[in-house]
């Protein structure tokens, strides 16, 4: 048990030996990633590497199961964290606030801020974690725009735009990021969220429900839940809804 939690402690450490390579433009498909898995727990890493905007960027995701002791509570040194809740029921404490989250709950935790993670549903709790430096971390600037996030998707506002709706999640500086935006859209039925586009920021589109696809330089792309987009920086891309069906997404950006 020890040696597997070891394991497992290893596997997500943000720092590598080796130099980072660049992250590209693409999809990573939810039931491709290899799965690390002990008596507690299941890992999946999805991606590590830079973006235009940070020397280490990566992504993971973490399953405990029902029961699971969670790890010590610790801070990031130079490292900020988004967490995403995919299912299950999660307790979170970040600095001086716990809450309980439900799924598509969000967490945005700056460097130097302490956390801890708790499954307290009556089944899987898994979520991503999407772990960046940059090189110009500010702490400061994260406090002025108001510090760590934890974010409860019930309490957000739906804003009907009739063939599609949204929730903001927010838009913001943060330690990392001259600006952070994130949220959710939902398309009632077959076709393209917007007109293809471009832009400077780095944007990441994460399946939540339904069928979507995904254009990106020309190339096309399609996922389904729990499947995740990368558009890296400057390129043209557009997402649409690939049947009648609904479908939601969370898209979330940076510089």
């Amino acid at each position: 048990m020890k040696y597997s939690l070891l394991l497992l402690l290893s596997f997500f450490c943000t720092r590598g030996i080796a130099q980072q390579t660049p992250v590209g433009s693409g999809v990573f498909h939810w039931n491709d990633i290899t799965v690390k898995k002990d008596s507690l727990r299941e890992g999946r890493k999805i991606v590590q590497g830079t973006t235009a905007e940070m020397e280490f960027f990566s992504i993971h995701a973490t399953t405990q199961y029902k029961g699971a002791a969670p790890r010590p509570a610790h801070a990031q040194k130079d490292v900020e964290e988004l967490i995403i809740i995919k299912e299950g029921s999660m307790k979170c404490m970040v600095g001086n606030t716990t809450t309980v989250l439900g799924k598509n709950g969000v967490l945005l935790i700056p460097p130097l801020t302490n956390q801890q993670i708790t499954n307290v549903g009556n089944g899987p709790l898994t979520y991503y974690v999407l772990q960046f430096r940059s090189i110009k971390m500010n702490l400061e600037r994260s406090t002025l725009a108001g510090g760590p996030l934890i974010i409860n998707a019930d309490t957000l506002q739906y804003v009907d735009a009739g063939s599609k709706g949204s929730r903001k999640y927010f838009d913001r500086p943060t330690a990392m990021c001259n600006n952070f935006e994130m949220h959710i859209t939902y398309l009632k039925q077959k076709g393209p969220s917007h007109a293809p586009h471009q832009h400077v920021d780095t944007e990441i589109v994460l399946v939540i429900d339904g069928e979507v696809e995904m254009t990106i330089d020309g190339k096309h792309f399609s996922g389904g839940p729990g499947d995740l987009f990368i558009a890296e920086s400057g390129t043209l891309h557009g997402v649409g809804n690939v049947s009648q069906a609904p479908s939601s997404y969370f898209a979330f950006k940076w510089r």
